[in-house]
């Protein structure tokens, strides 16, 4: 296996900037997952890694080695295509041994390479079908497989999850983390699912506009996102965002409010009274109760309420006609056009620049 380093990484298409300068070192065994929306640059910076686009600025190394004008099957890389990309008329066997026998591997040693990789993947049963007799699940599972058989330095995924159902979605994210237990392997894997990122990864990398905005454990870009977009692309729902004025400033902390949010002190600094702000709070983290009287409150009047089982998601707006919302984990009932408070643990809230 093998670790990767991205320096100054850029690409453009004619005049058009697409990776702006890409800092990134992936260790030994870890599994990376770039998110962001769709035109971010996060499927174009995988295929630089593999060889499938040229670099334009910078320097990319596995294991060591520069590897900006390396061919892909120079790389030690094998790539899992989010359209599977397997051979119709070619049986499970025949496609997971393909690569191999175009490089002229030993019978034997393909032979032995692809009932492994069937093993791991639970193929075995499968191995003399075509790819129509599959489902979406198992087509994948071969595609993977087929990557496997190549024993490459690094494994990259591109959105490999994307066809298939929520159902399915998450065995193969389960198949895929027990897969990287069991290999140890350096993955890459491309998604704009944040609930595969959270699940998935070792350490997430966020981009947006061909730029780095994050790079962290899943669990500190949740709780402390690094700008307004972080905040608002990690979680679901998305975070609130609701206008405010700083009314006090003190050392390290801040005091806003506005029509619709009662005075609260937010830990916070680089804003100055009279500051218009952007206070953000995760809906999960607004509750009816619980809370002492140093929480936050934030007013409105309930406009849709969505109940999705394990949790009731209420859509409220403010009193600065601002839409909110709400996730209670109990099945409340509120009723549409009645007022409602919510609180928040000021310790659990955000301040950005407006």
């Amino acid at each position: 296996m093998a670790g990767l380093q991205l320096e100054k990484l850029e690409k453009r298409f004619g005049s058009v900037d697409v990776i702006k300068g890409v800092d990134l070192e992936v260790k030994d065994g870890e599994f990376v997952v770039f998110v962001g929306p769709s035109g971010c640059g996060k499927s174009t910076l995988l295929r630089m890694i593999a060889g499938l686009e040229d670099i334009t600025g910078g320097t990319l190394s596995i294991g060591g080695k520069r590897c900006n004008d390396m061919e892909p099957r120079e790389r030690g890389i094998a790539m899992v295509f989010q359209s599977y990309a397997l051979y119709p008329h070619l049986t499970v066997y025949q496609n997971m041994s393909f690569g191999l026998t175009l490089n002229k591997t030993p019978k034997t040693e393909i032979d032995a390479r692809v009932r492994e990789a069937a093993r791991i993947l639970k193929l075995e049963p499968l191995l003399a079908r075509r790819p129509s007799q599959l489902s979406g699940g198992q087509r994948q599972r071969v595609a993977i497989g087929r990557a496997i058989v190549r024993q490459p330095s690094v494994f990259l995924f591109d959105e490999p999850l994307s066809n298939l159902d929520a159902a399915l979605r998450m065995d193969m994210r389960m198949e895929i983390a027990r897969l990287h237990k069991e290999l140890g392997a350096t993955m890459i894997y491309v998604t704009h699912d944040q609930v595969e990122a959270m699940t998935l990864a070792d350490k997430i990398v966020v981009l947006e506009g061909g730029v780095v905005q994050q790079i962290g454990a899943p669990i500190e870009l949740y709780k402390k996102p690094a700008n307004k977009f972080v905040a608002g692309f990690i979680g679901s729902p998305r975070m609130n965002f609701l206008d405010v004025r700083v009314t006090g400033v003190a050392r390290g902390s801040v005091t806003v409010e506005s029509p619709s949010i009662a005075p609260v002190t937010i830990d916070a600094r680089g804003f100055a009274a009279g500051d218009r702000a952007l206070l953000g709070v995760r809906p999960q983290y607004l509750k009816r109760e619980g809370l002492d009287g140093a929480a936050g409150a934030v007013r409105g009047s309930v406009s849709l309420v969505e109940r999705l089982g394990a949790e009731t998601v209420v859509s409220f707006e403010t009193a600065s006609s601002e839409r909110a919302l709400a996730a209670i984990p109990q099945d409340e009932v509120f009723e549409p056009g009645s007022p409602v408070e919510f609180r928040f643990d000021p310790g659990a809230a955000h301040l950005f620049a407006a």
